[in-house]
């Protein structure tokens, strides 16, 4: 069975009103972290840069203004779905995205075949993880207090 879904998808960079360049985004869901996308951006010059959230924000995000904080999602047009901005934000540096919204929308019917939305945790190894990696943070946690203490 795969564990993961690629795709990659050409998306506006918009520097300002007057400035835009098309650049390269990697979209990548994995069945071991089943709530997440991760967007890899490939600015020319740069490393890239990776952007992990929720898959639900960018599902929603397609269809009306999601996200609060460092990421949003939103319709360009709410009358016409075709076109999505996507907002990322670090302290006071913004970047601005545009992508078409069929793109999106197909790599998200693909992580629902491969995950549907909704049984996430229903995977077995997810809630295992998770619980290990809660404990390893509780016990960080409570060493930390040990030692200021």
């Amino acid at each position: 069975m795969r564990e993961s879904v690629q795709a990659e998808v050409m998306m506006s960079f918009l520097v300002s009103e007057e400035l835009s360049f098309r650049i390269p985004v990697e979209l990548r869901y994995d069945a071991a972290d089943p709530y997440a996308v991760r967007l890899t951006f490939h600015l020319p010059g740069d490393a890239p840069v990776t952007w992990t959230f929720g898959r639900e924000l960018l599902l929603d995000g397609i269809n009306k203004p999601c996200g609060d904080g460092d990421v949003r999602i939103a319709p360009t047009d709410p009358e016409d779905l075709s076109d999505v901005h996507i907002r990322l934000q670090v302290g006071g540096d913004r970047a601005l995205f545009r992508a078409g919204a069929a793109p999106l929308v197909a790599f998200l019917d693909r992580t629902d075949r491969l995950v549907p939305l909704g049984q996430e945790r229903n995977l077995g190894d997810f809630e295992e993880h998770l619980d290990q990696a809660l404990g390893k943070i509780l016990s960080e946690a409570r060493q930390n207090e040990q030692n200021a203490g």
